[in-house]
């Protein structure tokens, strides 16, 4: 599957995002699929190119693909696949993931390389959280009641696996932007 992200990479390179109100976020991103989540002084959306290349994205590897098949319960596939690379001092506030049309559908997460701390709580950013230790290998489903679960990343165990050369955590974020059948 490494070798099926750098190849997204080559094709789709990372980038540092910018939110909304200026401020770069602490991952860097890509994506494959149909669409790739964006975000700068516009706001947050799904693109149907890379935005500094201009290129569609690559397509979602059938390696990536397994996974969904396995966990989600839809015959209906991911049309997007964020790739969100997780350095020594990346975080990811709380945050909920509600830009598709359809949160029927799951999202599917895999954890590869450092470990790393998932903070989830409610559907209400008040509501009280828990934290849970995400692993290398790690798959998250959130369906159902916790499709719309405020999550997110408190910190990485940098050097905590030997996965990645350099160190770091890749997270693939599998999930359903356009409505079945668009």
């Amino acid at each position: 599957m490494t070798e099926d992200i750098r190849s997204i990479a080559k094709r789709a390179p990372f980038l540092q995002p910018m939110t909304p109100w200026g401020k770069p976020m602490t991952v860097r991103m890509t994506s494959a699929g149909r669409f790739g989540w964006v975000t700068d002084r516009r706001g947050y959306r799904y693109e149907e190119a890379h935005p500094k290349t201009g290129q569609p994205w690559p397509e979602i590897p059938p390696s990536i693909l397994t996974v969904w098949k396995a966990v989600a319960e839809t015959p209906t596939p991911p049309d997007c696949c964020l790739v969100n690379y997780y350095s020594e001092k990346a975080r990811m506030g709380l945050h909920q993931d509600k830009d598709e049309a359809d949160f029927g559908f799951p999202v599917v997460s895999i954890s590869l390389g450092d470990p790393a701390t998932f903070r989830i709580g409610g559907s209400n950013r008040k509501d009280p959280t828990q934290s849970v230790t995400l692993e290398s290998g790690d798959v998250l489903l959130m369906g159902g009641e916790a499709r719309l679960a405020f999550h997110g990343i408190d910190r990485i165990k940098f050097g905590g696996s030997t996965l990645l050369p350099d160190g770091g955590r890749i997270n693939l974020t599998l999930r359903r932007v356009a409505p079945a059948g668009v």
